[in-house]
């Protein structure tokens, strides 16, 4: 990687913990509502630029604290998924929306196939150039890597109240959500539903598809309302709620690897 190129994804993404030597690898896709200056605030209004519609309040607390307890390496986006969302593609019309729910986001109206190039190559391609470093760099060691990408919810969508607390998302492979699944009466005073509040029609499992499936890893996606993510307090409870059912859904995931070896 060149000096350019290494100045480029540093600006884009954090990584935290690259060596780390457990079993997982975090993304944080939506951690941050930072507008870096050229795209002058997106000309939206200072309440919506740190709105919901801007990241995933809460999102990046809890994935460090996972990657912490697992001693697992995470990668998180520097920049607003309104600039571009990593967790879609650069040919969906949702990696850069002109309206998020009922935010209007007037920076990205006319795009021109040069503005949407110069995003995807200051924001996507440095995040995922960043996961595959880490990748092939475990891949080369032996380590095995399971997959999870951490984001949370807004608790009302469109005027819509969502009960769902706990989402555990998966594609086509569902190994991981099943063995977490499986885990839920850990937790009886949540409600913890399977592709939801969003599923794979919803188009929010790129991650999961580029990194998990092409690569052969058990992957999983977790949302958490962001209601209960308000305080530091918050999200460390919740940082610990969640490993109460990764925990064991990674041990399941082992012994099966090890059975079928």
């Amino acid at each position: 990687m060149s000096s350019g190129d290494s100045k480029a994804q540093k600006e884009a993404v954090e990584i935290f913990n690259a060596d780390g030597a457990g079993d997982v690898l975090i993304l944080c896709e939506h951690a941050s509502h930072d507008i870096p200056e050229r795209y002058n605030g997106l000309g939206l209004a200072e309440a919506d630029r740190t709105s919901h519609a801007a990241w995933d309040p809460g999102a990046r607390a809890v994935s460090l604290a996972l990657a912490k307890a697992l001693d697992a390496p995470m990668v998180a986006s520097r920049v607003s998924r309104l600039v571009y969302d990593c967790n879609r593609p650069p040919e969906a019309h949702s990696a850069m929306p002109v309206k998020s729910e009922v935010i209007e986001v007037p920076g990205n109206v006319g795009l021109t196939d040069e503005d949407r190039a110069e995003r995807v190559q200051s924001v996507y391609v440095p995040f995922c150039t960043a996961v595959g470093d880490i990748l092939s760099a475990r891949k080369a060691t032996g380590r095995d890597t399971v997959l999870v990408t951490m984001h949370s919810f807004t608790p009302v969508y469109f005027g819509t109240r969502r009960a769902v607390e706990i989402g555990i998302l998966h594609d086509r492979d569902n190994r991981l959500a099943d063995a977490m699944l499986a885990e839920a009466q850990r937790l009886p005073h949540r409600k913890i539903a399977r592709n939801d509040p969003y599923g794979p029609e919803d188009g929010v499992t790129h991650s999961l598809r580029l990194h998990g499936l092409q690569n052969g890893l058990a992957n999983v996606m977790i949302e958490v309302r962001n209601d209960l993510l308000r305080m530091p307090e918050d999200e460390a409870q919740m940082a610990e709620e969640l490993l109460t059912l990764l925990r064991p859904a990674l041990a399941a995931l082992k012994t099966e690897r090890q059975a079928d070896a």
